[in-house]
Order: structure tokens, then sequence, then C-alpha cells
């Protein structure tokens, strides 16, 4: 297996023999070499279809959480990659922090319509909402460094000083605490503020979205990894309870490795086991990590045919000029000056919230 730096000289001469500005309109460049050489590799090496969801999620520039995270829009990607795919079977290469599980269900009916069996290779971290696409193969291919994570639901809430994520289950846990607190008058005055920002449905909604994700996990497990499994449901809802069960991890960014992810009966092969095919995934990993780190592109969407969709996410500084004072104006013969004017109320609204995983 070429190494990161072995990878990266082989870009360095892919771009020497195709300098940038000769480029045609349409002709790959160094990068687009460097990836689709070695997922047409591994393609070859296991008979199987390739697609690879990967984001550049730990690129330390600033990202859009919006651009990295599992969204509605990748499903255009996926039927983008699967479009000139002929195999029945998939290798889904996943690195991504999560984000919608709606998202994540639309995702997983639609590659089910196009594929019979779908092995999912963590190379590094899916994690949240990616946790639940993972959870939705027939099989899952960690390595020993490789993790997933917990799939509680995640919320971030608006408020003064900017936006703040929090579990589902600590606001659930939170509230719980000031119920018995503002028993106390004297507690009030501390509690309000937090309060404030719980607006309609949020408590409600907390249990609801949790309810959600077990409940497409436990289908999906019961429906593909588990299905020859005598007990198939029962052990699906219990692997879906504790994937969901925020006190038990106590963060939503805890690692769960693959003796864990084995331990709740998951079906999980080491990437270890063969040497030439950990050589083919991480080849095609960091070749995609390579195009990661030197573009702008915050999610890759591609196949081992090189038919590819991405998503660019670039930043652009704004300079705001100050606007002038306004200037004074005379006050018209006999009228006094001065008036009343409303002064800006109180926020009184709980706040726009989103959630994510």
């Amino acid at each position: 297996m070429p190494t990161w730096g072995e990878l990266l000289k082989e870009l360095n001469e892919l771009v020497a023999a195709h300098p940038p500005a000769q480029q045609q309109p349409g002709e790959p460049s160094g990068l687009d070499l460097l990836r689709r050489k070695y997922l047409a590799a591994l393609g070859r090496y296991t008979g199987r279809a390739v697609i690879v969801y990967e984001t550049a999620y730990l690129e330390s520039r600033p990202q859009d959480p919006n651009a990295i995270a599992v969204h509605l829009g990748d499903v255009q990607g996926f039927m983008e990659a699967v479009s000139n795919i002929q195999e029945r079977e998939l290798d889904l290469i996943l690195h991504s922090p999560g984000g919608s599980a709606e998202a994540a269900e639309s995702i997983v009916e639609y590659l089910r319509t196009r594929f019979d069996h779908i092995r999912v290779i963590v190379p590094l971290a899916a994690q949240s909402a990616a946790t639940m696409l993972a959870l939705a193969g027939d099989e899952i291919v960690m390595g020993a460094h490789s993790q997933l994570g917990p799939i509680d639901p995640q919320f971030t809430l608006s408020t003064p000083e900017g936006p703040r994520s929090s579990p589902g289950q600590a606001i659930l846990d939170q509230f719980e605490l000031a119920k018995r607190e503002c028993q106390d008058p004297r507690n009030l005055a501390a509690w309000l503020p937090i309060l404030r920002y719980y607006g309609p449905g949020l408590i409600a909604q907390c249990g609801h979205q949790r309810e959600l994700a077990e409940t497409y996990v436990a289908g999906w497990l019961q429906r593909f990894m588990f299905k020859a499994d005598p007990d198939s449901e029962g052990k699906a809802k219990a692997a879906a309870a504790w994937f969901a069960d925020f006190s038990t991890f106590k963060s939503h960014g805890r690692r769960v490795s693959r003796d864990q992810a084995r331990a709740l009966g998951l079906t999980v092969a080491d990437l270890e086991a063969d040497h030439a095919f950990q050589d083919a995934v991480l080849s095609a990993h960091h070749s995609i990590q390579h195009t990661l780190g030197a573009t702008a592109v915050a999610k890759i969407i591609e196949n081992h045919h090189g038919r590819a969709w991405m998503k660019i996410a670039s930043t652009q500084q704004i300079q705001l000029v100050p606007a002038a004072p306004p200037q004074p104006t005379s006050v018209p013969p006999n009228r006094p000056q001065g008036g009343a004017r409303m002064a800006p109320g109180p926020n009184r609204g709980g706040g726009r919230r989103r959630k994510k995983r």
C-alpha cells in the first residue's frame, strides 16, 4: 500500500504531467486521476461496485456544517454515482460526521432499490447519522482504528451568544432538573434565562426524535443484517436502543469500536483480515482525502467508473463599510423637539432550532 507521502509524491507527478494552466475544459486533473486510479483498482479487486461518500469534516479550514452533513440533497449525488453501475453488490466507503436522520432514510431506501447486498466500509469514522447509514448495511468493515458513534438526536438552539448545540436527552434531563429546582421560587431567576429558549414542542420533539432514530435503525437491522437470525426483531431493537442511549455514552462524539459493535451481534469484518483488500481501501480513502485537503470540495460521492458528484464549499470575506451617521435636521417652528419612541422589547420567543445527528 502506498503511504500518504507516497501518494502525495504520485499526485505531484500527475500534476506536473497535467499542469492546471494547460488543462482543457473537462480534462481530469491530477487529483481526479489519482482518485479514479485507486477507486478502479478496488473495484477490480472485489468485483463489486464501489461508491465513496466522504466529507472534509476533519480538515482544519472553516467548514459550513450544512455542506459536510448528511443531507437530502445527497440523494442526487448517489443517483449520479449509481447511473452507470451494472453490479448488484455495493461497497460503500463511508467517512462522515453525520447529519439528518430523515436524509439517511432517503439514502438507504434509494440504494436498496438498486443493490441486493451492501457492504459498508469505514476507513476512519462514520458517526451519528452516518452510523445509521452503516447500520443499514448487510455487513460493516472496520479497522482497528475505525469508529462508529451514538445516534441520539442533537438540537441547535439560537441564543444571544450564538447557536448552541445540545443532545436531546441532555435537554430533557435539564428540564426535569429545572422542574424540581423551580419549586423553590429563589431559583427562578437563575432558570428563566435558560428556559426561555425551550420553545414550543422542543421537549416533546427530543423524545420523538430518539424514537425515530431507533425505529429507523431497528427496522434496517431486522431487514438486512439480522434477517437470517430467528430473533432478528429483538436483537435489532436492543442494538438500536443501545446506539441511541445518551445516558450510556455521555457524549455524542464517543467512539464505538468494532468489538463493541460485534458484542451487539452486528456483522463486522476486520479490514486487516485481507491485506490486499486493506491496501486497496486505504489507498482509495487517502487519495480522496488528498482531494478534500487540497481543494474547496466539502463532499465527494464518486464511483469506481469515475462518475462523481461533489459539493463545493467556499467562504467569502465581505468587508462592511460603516454607514455615515445621520445628519441633524432643523426643527420646524412651533414644534417641540424630542418625542416618544418605542424601545425594542425583550425577545420572548423560544428561538429557532434545528436538529442533527
